[in-house]
């Protein structure tokens, strides 16, 4: 599959580290030209360097996905460098506000709004940057990362739900809306991912770890590469009759 996405311009938005650069590292392998954007413009960099040692054809930009101008201006960028724009996945999140995020009768509305903001409303900016010039392509294709969470039906973690509900929502929309003129829309739902990250800081305890191995039905956990390969697959030819549609790439967590 290493010429799968040969020629193909692909913007990934949250992808300085994690599954995001997980993605770009597999698009770059099956051939495509990258546009690597990030709030971290400095982890951006540092992968397009790297990837850019290695003979890819990549670039960073700088983007925060909670703010509309930050948002067209990195996709107006992205544009300019690639010609053209012929798939994007989005893997942003505020992470932080999960920690925050209580429950309906508790949670502080400020952490509901920042997370409605970035997971939801910068799905929404990104998707209203992007289609225009994924029409214009006629193959183009947009991922979004979404979560179990969404219909899990937690005691917990409200707004992440929320969030991710109505962005799995978005992504039938878009699905609906243009699907006739040849965009395909769908998302990517990770089980609990160990990220390279992760795995470095030591930020997952090993007990943990071992709880979630016992309550799988896996015999491992999940990597960032098991959901770049679904990315790619979505946004290559072999993805172009799937559309409207939530994948669940979690060792079958939920079945």
């Amino acid at each position: 599959m290493q010429d799968r996405l040969r020629g193909r311009a692909i913007m990934v938005v949250g992808a300085g580290t994690g599954i995001g650069a997980a993605t770009v590292r597999r698009l770059c392998d099956e051939g495509a030209r990258v546009c690597i954007a990030d709030i971290n413009l400095a982890a951006a960099g540092d992968l397009a360097s790297r990837l850019g040692a290695a003979g890819h054809e990549v670039r960073a930009v700088a983007v925060d996905i909670a703010d509309e101008a930050s948002v067209g201006a990195a996709f107006a960028e992205a544009v300019q460098w690639l010609g053209s724009l012929d798939g994007v996945h989005v893997n942003a999140a505020d992470l932080r506000t999960i920690f925050a995020d209580s429950d309906a009768l508790q949670i502080d509305l400020a952490t509901f709004d920042r997370t409605i903001a970035v997971n939801l409303r910068g799905h929404l900016l990104c998707a209203r940057a992007a289609l225009p010039h994924l029409l214009a392509s006629g193959r183009g294709a947009i991922v979004f990362t979404t979560s179990d969470a969404a219909d899990a039906g937690e005691p917990v973690r409200p707004s992440y739900a929320v969030s991710k509900s109505g962005l799995n929502a978005l992504m039938r929309h878009l699905a609906s809306a243009w699907g006739r003129q040849g965009l395909t829309a769908n998302a990517v739902a990770p089980g609990f991912v160990l990220t390279e990250e992760m795995v470095a800081g030591g930020q997952v305890p090993p007990d943990f770890i071992a709880q979630c191995l016992a309550a799988g039905r896996s015999p491992r956990l999940g990597r960032s590469d098991d959901i770049a390969a679904m990315v790619a697959h979505l946004l290559s030819e072999d993805g172009r009759w799937i559309n409207g549609q939530v994948f669940r790439v979690d060792g079958g967590a939920i079945l």
